[in-house]
């Protein structure tokens, strides 16, 4: 099996150090797409840096797996709709979408509307939780149908970040070690 690369996407304002996404990269060595602007998240920016750090992973294949967390969701599928390198990946793990088309989200993080919508051009997995303040069940269910992802719903895990005590979140990281593992036939 070749070697694969996983890319931590965390979403506005980054992922602090209790986060299961910081707690993955420091325990497996997963690399975190670091942004400019953790704050004022733009995304044009977000997508070239996406694209930077794809091109310049070292691999010839399908060997790049995506982590992303609510507004790096957001950023998976407006990335997938506009790079020439899509078929780098292998697969992505995308957890608690942030819905940007929400009016209490649309004002703190503007350019982020309309969501793509297109089915995703590699497996996914969307994992949301049935009490999200960010992203109704719902929405959440709605998107990975769009984006063809297999849909996994939490009991009670709110955003799945630090604040939902998951610590190393086992569960998770179940979920991506199955996108890592390569599809036969």
């Amino acid at each position: 099996m070749s070697h694969v690369t996983v890319l931590i996407l965390p979403g506005w304002q980054g992922s602090g150090p209790d986060h299961w996404q910081m707690r993955w990269a420091q325990q497996h060595g997963y690399t975190v797409v670091e942004q400019d602007d953790w704050l004022r998240p733009r995304r044009g920016d977000w997508l070239a840096r996406l694209d930077e750090v794809v091109i310049d992973t070292p691999g010839d294949g399908t060997d790049i797996v995506l982590a992303a967390h609510s507004l790096g969701c957001i950023q998976v599928a407006a990335w997938a709709a506009v790079s020439r390198h899509t078929a780098r990946i292998r697969g992505a793990l995308l957890v608690a979408p942030a819905d940007v088309e929400r009016a209490d989200l649309r004002e703190p993080l503007p350019g982020w509307t309309p969501v793509h919508r297109q089915r995703l051009p590699f497996a996914s997995v969307l994992v949301g939780s049935d009490n999200d303040p960010f992203c109704t069940p719902a929405r959440a269910r709605k998107l990975a149908g769009d984006w063809g992802a297999r849909w996994v719903l939490l009991e009670a895990a709110g955003h799945i970040n630090s604040g939902s005590g998951l610590g190393d979140w086992p569960q998770g990281q179940a979920l991506l070690q199955e996108l890592m593992t390569p599809t036969t036939g």
